[in-house]
């Protein structure tokens, strides 16, 4: 599997389709796999987190969520092949683990919306087994009792919506315990699928402008991140090219 180092993390050069089949492999080989998409609020926090560098790095798949990044490999000369939008993803591989009759357990967002959520996948995909679920609010001395939980529940699949960096380092934290083949990172995909949240217009995902959709949709929440925090990347991008000259 091809590999590229960008930023100082290594992304797997994956379509789609080919991080399925991926995907199949790692569920077949057993505990414990993670995965992490990287955009470009992942890359600027690494740079400032350790710890979430550290996880990252330890993930045995990384594909790229967020067009910037695909856009970036390609002027320092390691072009990505595409960028795999974590919401595209989750949904395929939803449809897969029911054609296969692989188990899911759904972790993260509000009790209400992994209910719903639930409760839409059961209705888009009869077959799929749900081997369980909860929100992803609990305090720090609970989260082996939430690490037990899901062990005990036997999913092949853990989808956690959590927010970053707590997502990551609750799964590195606790991915031994869990023994759960394939674990993905989601992010906000519950909202979306819940109906909380709408997603950008196909246009605006082609042209990578689905960052400016949710910016429009939440701007007292989002404002800080996305005009702020993730213009660091500029920075990144000419140190990178920098280096490589």
């Amino acid at each position: 599997m091809e590999r590229v180092e960008l930023f100082g993390l290594r992304i797997d050069n994956l379509t789609l389709p080919e991080s399925l089949d991926r995907i199949e492999e790692l569920i077949r080989a057993g505990p414990t796999h993670q995965h992490v998409v990287v955009n470009v609020d992942k890359v600027v926090k690494s740079h400032r987190d350790p710890a979430l560098r550290q996880a990252i790095l330890e993930c045995d798949m990384v594909n790229v969520d967020g067009q910037p990044v695909v856009w970036a490999s390609r002027l320092l000369g390691q072009p990505l092949k595409e960028r795999v939008a974590g919401i595209d993803l989750f949904q395929a591989l939803i449809r897969r683990c029911a054609e296969r009759g692989y188990r899911v357990y759904l972790l993260g967002a509000e009790q209400e919306v992994v209910a719903d959520v639930v409760r839409v996948l059961q209705a888009r995909e009869p077959k799929l087994v749900v081997a369980g679920w909860r929100n992803g609010y609990w305090a720090p001395a609970e989260e082996e009792q939430v690490a037990v939980a899901i062990r005990d529940a036997r999913p092949d699949v853990l989808f956690v919506a959590i927010s970053s960096p707590k997502k990551e380092l609750f799964v590195n934290r606790w991915k031994s315990t869990m023994q759960v083949p394939f674990v993905m990172g989601v992010g906000g995909t519950f909202d979306v699928v819940a109906g909380r949240v709408r997603r950008a217009p196909r246009w605006m995902q082609r042209v990578g402008l689905e960052w400016l959709f949710r910016l429009l949709q939440e701007p007292r929440r989002m404002w800080r991140r996305y005009l702020v925090e993730d213009m660091q990347i500029i920075k990144l991008i000419w140190q990178e090219w920098r280096k490589k000259r």
